[in-house]
């Protein structure tokens, strides 16, 4: 992975941004979060392009408040990856939370949550910093982490 920073150090009520570019083979949920979490990023937004060699997308199902998992064992083109950093619920390291959609061969397209891939042949990512951070807390009513907006940072 590499990595430039594209703003300038700015005070702390500032955003910076980061240009995010995964190598061939990266696994970019787990490549990502190591470097938020490295970077010490609390809080943050990213887009991205790309492709996976594989990828491992999920559909949240209300009723059963389970996340099924929907493997996409071929060469994909990232149409569009969006989402988020926060807090995890724990407060120890940043969680990302990102939906993608991918492109298949035939121009059908596939999208869900952002559970594993693959990168292949890149992954250009942006990730911007927000100067203050958020965190997630477990929503009894559907099952998840959603951010809370009241949380004390």
């Amino acid at each position: 992975m590499r990595v430039k920073q594209l703003s300038t150090e700015l005070p702390t009520d500032k955003e910076l941004s980061y240009a995010v570019v995964l190598e061939p083979g990266d696994e970019v949920v787990e490549s990502l979060t190591a470097w938020a979490d490295d970077k010490g990023i609390r809080a943050a937004r990213l887009t991205g392009i790309g492709g996976f060699r594989q990828v491992v997308l999920g559909f949240f199902d209300p009723e059963t408040k389970e996340l099924h998992k929907i493997p996409v064992n071929r060469q994909t083109q990232v149409l569009a990856l969006v989402g988020d950093f926060a807090m995890a619920e724990d407060g120890r390291r940043p969680q990302l939370h990102a939906h993608v959609v991918v492109g298949l061969p035939d121009g059908e397209a596939r999208g869900g949550h952002l559970l594993a891939g693959e990168v292949w042949p890149t992954l250009e990512v942006i990730v911007t910093q927000s100067p203050r951070y958020l965190r997630r807390r477990h929503d009894p009513r559907t099952g998840l982490a959603l951010i809370d907006l009241d949380a004390r940072t």
